[in-house]
């Protein structure tokens, strides 16, 4: 490998490594405004865990990704 190479290689690299951290940054900026201000309307999020009933469905948890290894739900009371 030629010094020329390496140093191509090389910057080629921090370009890449710049560009993607730039682009997450504008992208945070960008929606996370977004995002606060839909939340600002939705529903609060409920007040007990999220938990596993007995027919197996998940319980308190509206969205759709749902925690893994969440407790079973109590049972009375």
């Amino acid at each position: 490998m030629h010094k020329g190479d390496f140093a191509k290689g090389s910057a080629v690299v921090l370009v890449v490594t710049v560009a993607g951290y730039l682009s997450t940054i504008y992208v945070d900026h960008r929606f996370a405004a977004r995002e606060s201000a839909s939340h600002a309307t939705a529903s609060p999020p409920p007040a007990a865990s999220a938990c596993v009933g007995d027919d197996g469905r998940w319980h308190n948890w509206p969205w759709a990704n749902v925690p893994m290894l969440s407790p079973k739900c109590r049972s009375g009371g």
